[in-house]
């Protein structure tokens, strides 16, 4: 072997861990048949505690909870007779089939892009970074928008202005990715998991309901962290690394269509017409006690409960309205042809909800998730732990984070952590609603450095356009800080919004109380 011979470099650790991550995850069976094979094990494993006389008494309500066979004649028959009902039944199902049906038509019309765009476009050069990071963290409302719209614009915009591409790229990836749980609206992601807590908290409390607005202020609140935490993590971290490495290589731009910007802007202003319409409508019927929108008592507990049909109205006025200005929508049939294409996009997570609302009913049927919750308080009373609840909602934190490696569907590690997590917090006394909210903090924390999120692949070839020489290994290193920074900023907001006892949502407080 000649003296020249070019040794190859032995990974470092942190690639060797990433290769290892990813190798367990490449093995992974698809959510679908996770769920599959959580209902076999529940089936038998209630078998086994039943066939052993399983009991507990809940110290929540003082009743007997018994370990109850799903194998035994009775259940099987339950299961096949039920099984329409089990699915119909599924609380997020509803919330996420209206909410679909105006936010499909606005996506399809375009508005959600086009409101990312002319957002992005607007801004000044001092304030991009900020502007971009803020719409990505914002663009989780929109469905896939944000990483096929957004990322790209954010790096040619960067580029324009004599940045490095894949330091705008990076932060709008951030945003979009790492943002994730944060939001100034209600999102469809918030009543898929509001519907998966009221299981998970029946399974202790048969009466307590979990309202899609459980989270509303805290992440709303949780979204100028991530945003000027993204921003200075960009500009003071991610960018000088770039431009301290390989020359970008310069890439044209996508020819200016001047007609197409004057159809966007027009209906733009149409979907803002509509938009303020909506809201004005809202506040009309929400003016004075005893209207629709207010309780007789005064309390806007109507309104709040009203926000999937507000949103509803939200998506459809402003996406009727953009579509009509821009030519996207040209009669009622373009409408519902477009909604109706938007609720056909949601047939992957139909399947993958039917399998996940049978294993949340059999849990329930088997008393197997208040048996485990009911021994975990008692264990976790024992090691001292129920004096401190701050610490179990941060394990939270930890073991969402953890899971996000290699299942990349929040629902889909919701629906198996909910029905363990949430009961036993409720019986240490700890909000459902707060369990939910360090579930959500961790889950989205590491979504932009796991190599299994859906978008991974498509925001490395973005990048490989301006870096030929891109792997995942680069990808992940480019994007550590912004995980670490986010878990930092994240957790410990969450950590002082929890000790100071401030509202997750509208009337949510963060300590359960049993037959409050």
């Amino acid at each position: 072997m000649s003296d020249t011979t070019i040794k190859s470099e032995k990974p470092s650790r942190l690639i060797r861990i990433l290769n290892g991550i990813e190798s367990v995850g490449n093995k992974l069976p698809d959510p679908v048949t996770l769920f599959i094979l959580s209902i076999l094990v529940v089936m038998v494993l209630s078998a086994i505690l039943a066939g052993q006389g399983t009991t507990a008494i809940n110290p929540a309500t003082g009743e007997k909870v018994t370990a109850i066979s799903l194998l035994d004649s009775a259940q099987i028959r339950r299961l096949l007779v039920e099984l329409p009902q089990i699915l119909t039944a599924f609380p997020p199902l509803g919330i996420v089939l209206v909410v679909i049906i105006g936010s499909g038509l606005a996506e399809r019309a375009g508005f959600f892009a086009a409101a990312m765009k002319g957002l992005v476009r607007a801004v000044p050069r001092p304030l991009m970074t900020l502007t971009i990071v803020f719409a990505g963290v914002q663009a989780n409302i929109a469905s896939d928008a944000g990483y096929v719209v957004l990322i790209p614009l954010a790096a040619v915009v960067f580029a324009s202005s004599g940045r490095h591409p894949v330091a705008g790229l990076s932060a709008a990836f951030a945003g979009v990715a790492g943002g994730f749980a944060a939001n100034f609206a209600i999102t469809p992601g918030d009543g898929i998991l509001s519907g998966m807590t009221q299981a998970a908290a029946q399974l202790i409390d048969k009466s307590y309901t979990v309202e899609i607005t459980a989270n509303w202020y805290f992440l709303a609140a949780l979204v100028p962290v991530y945003v000027i935490v993204g921003t200075l993590v960009c500009e003071r971290i991610v960018e000088p690394r770039l431009n301290a490495g390989p020359k970008w290589i310069p890439v044209a731009p996508p020819p200016i269509d001047l007609d197409q910007d004057r159809r966007e802007a027009r209906g733009l202003r149409l979907a803002g017409i509509g938009f303020l319409l909506v809201i004005a409508t809202v506040g009309f019927l929400a003016w004075s006690p005893g209207a629709p929108l207010r309780g007789d008592d005064g309390s806007f507990e109507p309104l709040f409960r009203s926000m999937v049909a507000i949103m509803f109205a939200v998506f459809l006025v402003c996406g009727i309205g953009y579509g009509v200005g821009a030519g996207t929508i040209k009669s009622d049939k373009d409408a519902v042809s477009l909604a109706a294409k938007g609720v056909g996009d949601l047939s992957p997570y139909l399947v993958l909800v039917f399998f996940a609302a049978v294993f949340v009913a059999l849990f329930g049927w088997s008393n197997i998730g208040g048996l485990l919750a009911i021994g975990g308080a008692e264990s976790l009373k024992g090691a001292g732990l129920d004096g401190a609840p701050v610490v179990l909602l941060f394990s939270v934190i930890l073991l969402a984070m953890m899971c996000d490696l290699l299942i990349g569907s929040a629902s889909a590690k919701w629906a198996i952590l909910s029905p363990i997590l949430v009961p036993m917090f409720m019986l240490l006394g700890i909000a459902p609603e707060a369990t939910q909210a360090a579930y959500r903090v961790g889950d989205s924390t590491t979504n932009m450095i796991t190599p299994f999120m859906s978008y991974f692949p498509l925001i490395l070839v973005m990048a490989r356009k301006y870096l030929p020489d891109y792997g995942i290994g680069s990808m992940i290193a480019l994007m550590l800080p912004y995980t670490v920074s986010f878990f930092l900023a994240s957790g410990a907001f969450f950590v002082g919004w929890y000790l100071l006892g401030l509202p997750f949502g509208p009337g949510v407080e963060s300590v359960y109380k049993p037959g409050a």
